[in-house]
């Protein structure tokens, strides 16, 4: 192990040598930096990365630091979007990817068990000759892992029909803060025995415990999928296809919106040859072929009643997969929008009841011009999730400030309209002031739980309903000269 300058003392980082094998932690300056941010703005050195193989490694781990009370921060792929896997406090972070085994595939009784760090993509080969799928589809499929799905309630552009990763968690093998092994949940589709506490740890983002093994249901894939991409004049009037559709009553399997500014930027960066409109529906069916034959003209007839151009319909599986990796590249073509500037997650993946749609998306229009900043608003439409990506110059703490006083107003409009400020990517840092007002009269009882399975507070403490320092726009991985630390 190299050896660092680090506030864990050489005894304690003996100890959990011995645990997990010396090429299975490290205190290399390289890795803890490189562990010390995931996807989002937040970054925080931690002391020592560990590996471990198996439940039993990551019990003796758990149980060393809780006598020691070593601050821990589970870790799938990084890939998060609100700093929920920073190590806010340093301590251990426990890297489950190398937990990456699909255990178990039972078609015949509709579930799938693997370890928490098992890739979804590599999930959904494993399960594709089956002619089955877990639905939902996160944004990062190609790197995230279950665990971190199940541990942020994770979901994607599907969830409209097939729900979100909560809805298909079955049963759960999770360490506790004190090291004890427990299961959680069954391997049946029925359940009503006692407290369902699978559910409680989907979505605690690490803060009561570490899952290490997951059981999954799992559906039969659809026959056919087709899409209808549709342009519109305005903002405004693409939010009211989203939601005339589903008052039709027409439940499409996703339904992808994108404003101006994230289509010039997917043109721009990749070449997407996407129509230059004021906005974007791209409506996805699926299901029984004659099924879907049947929903596209109905979603054509909905999207020109509504004024839509340049509709475009196909089940050409290539350009279905061009759209949406088209929509998928928001993010990153964003950066390369204006000179200078990048992409920020601040205010995204809001959620508003589907109805409101259109008041939000106007809404966020006015405060990005109020508020000097450039926004990007899309997202998984037909469920009322919707992302907004900040262009900011990182080096100007007045663009940071603009940017934080838009987020603030982003989030309030969201939730006077029914809304929350997080539908797929959980709490973390970033929105945990958000949340905390958001939630105000839970955040007591959030916490009374915390404490029951936590004392010693040292699960990926700091975060969520423990956030206590207000400003988010600290903790930062950019060069921004007068950030908070």
């Amino acid at each position: 192990m190299a050896s660092i300058v680090t506030s864990m003392d050489t005894e304690a980082l003996m100890q959990i040598g011995a645990i997990v094998g010396e090429k299975n932690c490290s205190t290399r300056i390289a890795d803890l930096y490189t562990y010390g941010f995931d996807a989002s703005i937040h970054h925080v050195t931690p002391d020592v990365v560990v590996q471990p193989r198996s439940t039993e490694e990551v019990a003796s781990l758990v149980k060393l630091a809780n006598k020691l009370k070593i601050p821990i921060v589970p870790r799938g792929a990084g890939t998060g979007l609100c700093g929920g896997a920073v190590p806010l406090k340093g301590g251990m972070v426990i890297d489950m990817t190398r937990m990456n085994k699909v255990k178990e595939v039972r078609i015949e009784d509709l579930y799938c068990v693997c370890e928490a760090g098992v890739i979804y993509d590599n999930l959904q080969k494993e399960l594709a000759p089956h002619k089955f799928t877990f639905p939902p589809t996160p944004g990062s499929a190609e790197a995230c892992t279950v665990g971190g799905m199940v541990a942020t309630n994770a979901s994607g552009m599907r969830a409209v029909k097939y729900g979100g990763t909560r809805d298909y968690v079955l049963g759960l093998e999770v360490v506790l803060p004190t090291g004890e092994i427990i299961r959680v949940g069954t391997r049946t589709l029925k359940n009503a025995s006692g407290y369902q506490l699978e559910r409680l740890f989907t979505g605690s983002e690490g803060t009561l415990g570490i899952i290490t093994e997951v059981t999954l249901r799992i559906v039969p894939k659809p026959k056919k999928m087709a899409m209808v991409l549709a342009g519109f004049d305005t903002l405004e009037k693409a939010g009211r296809c989203v939601s005339a559709l589903i008052a039709k009553p027409l439940l499409p399997s996703a339904m992808e919106l994108m404003d101006s500014t994230c289509i010039r930027a997917v043109n721009k960066a990749i070449n997407a040859g996407l129509p230059d409109v004021a906005a974007l529906c791209m409506i996805e069916v699926d299901g029984d072929p004659k099924v879907v034959a049947e929903e596209l003209v109905e979603v054509a007839k909905v999207a020109e009643s509504i004024g839509a151009v340049g509709l475009q319909q196909t089940d050409d599986p290539a350009l279905m997969s061009k759209w949406t990796n088209a929509r998928k590249s928001v993010m990153s073509a964003l950066s390369r929008y204006g000179e200078g500037m990048v992409s920020v997650s601040l205010a995204d993946d809001m959620a508003v009841p589907i109805s409101r749609i259109p008041e939000a998306v106007v809404a966020f229009g006015q405060i990005a011009e109020k508020n000097h900043v450039v926004i990007g608003t899309y997202g998984h439409a037909a469920d009322g999730n919707l992302h907004t990506k900040m262009l900011l110059n990182p080096e100007s703490p007045e663009s940071w400030r603009n940017g934080e006083k838009a987020v603030a107003e982003i989030f309030d409009t969201c939730v006077k309209l029914g809304g929350t400020v997080t539908g797929e990517h959980g709490v973390g840092i970033s929105k945990a002031p958000y949340f905390q007002k958001e939630r105000a009269t839970a955040v007591g009882a959030m916490a009374a739980i915390k404490r029951a399975l936590d004392p010693n507070n040292i699960m990926n403490p700091g975060k969520v309903q423990e956030w206590e320092d207000g400003c988010i726009i600290q903790h930062l991985r950019y060069p921004c000269p007068d950030q908070k630390d």
